[in-house]
């Protein structure tokens, strides 16, 4: 079935419009018919079955959908946590991956962050389009796997800016090469609880210098390993997520 996100104030008691480019895609794309079923979620912690009426002119001039809300529903697809993923910018297309999976895996929100090893450089218009592109995958991700929000890709970010920005979380993670055994990590993970707010600092392809350990160290950050093995920086934490979700999953 498919599924679409509309702002929370597009949701009426009855009715529900789709506007913009996912009116084009559903008509053009998709041949959507009047008939047909489609899930929407409102980014509010619901969802609505509908089915299609048709399509109209809007009083703005442009097309639109009308769907019939057939029933509502809260959305029980979204973890009982706040997850912030800090990612180290990478090289080439590697931040495509880290948000698609990010957000299939439940994160809350993505914010990329040009720490001191980071070799890619984005400001400007360029880190603007960067975004957009980020935020579009972060769509069609929350779209496939079924998500109750679009989550937030956020602008890229100093590194004294997103330990600024972490300051508000309640727990911060960063898994690093010289962390203790698993067994720490173990304890770690599983003192975890739904509700807390949680941080996860990656490293770029270099990892993290010793300053910026030491940084996030003192901002209460404990450090954790995800094994014996060296991981990539896309998969490091698609890995952190991983075990998250696994604890927190209810």
């Amino acid at each position: 079935m498919q599924h679409f996100f509309v702002p929370h104030e597009q949701a009426g008691n009855s009715r529900i419009f789709i506007t913009g480019e996912d009116v084009y895609h559903m008509k053009h794309a998709l041949r959507m018919k009047s008939g047909e079923e489609l899930m929407v979620s409102d980014g509010n912690n619901l969802k609505y079955l509908c089915r299609l009426k048709g399509y109209e002119t809007g009083n703005d001039g442009a097309e639109r959908a009308v769907l019939e809300i057939v029933r509502q529903e809260e959305n029980d697809t979204e973890l009982p946590s706040r997850i912030y993923l800090f990612q180290g910018l990478p090289k080439q297309d590697k931040m495509d991956l880290i948000v698609q999976k990010s957000v299939e895996l439940g994160v809350y929100k993505v914010i990329p962050v040009a720490m001191r090893r980071s070799v890619v450089k984005l400001s400007g218009e360029k880190a603007d389009k960067k975004r957009r592109r980020w935020q579009e995958i972060a769509k069609g991700a929350a779209k496939q796997s079924g998500r109750g929000l679009v989550p937030e890709i956020e602008k890229v970010l100093f590194w004294e800016e997103a330990l600024k920005m972490a300051e508000n979380i309640d727990v911060l993670l960063f898994p690093y090469e010289l962390a203790e055994g698993i067994s720490n990590t173990r304890q770690v993970i599983g003192g975890l609880r739904p509700g807390q707010s949680i941080g996860i600092f990656i490293g770029p392809e270099g990892g993290f210098e010793k300053t910026e350990a030491q940084e996030v160290q003192r901002a209460g950050a404990k450090a954790i390993t995800l094994g014996k093995r060296i991981l990539r920086t896309e998969t490091a934490g698609i890995a952190t997520l991983s075990m998250l979700m696994f604890q927190l999953e209810e």
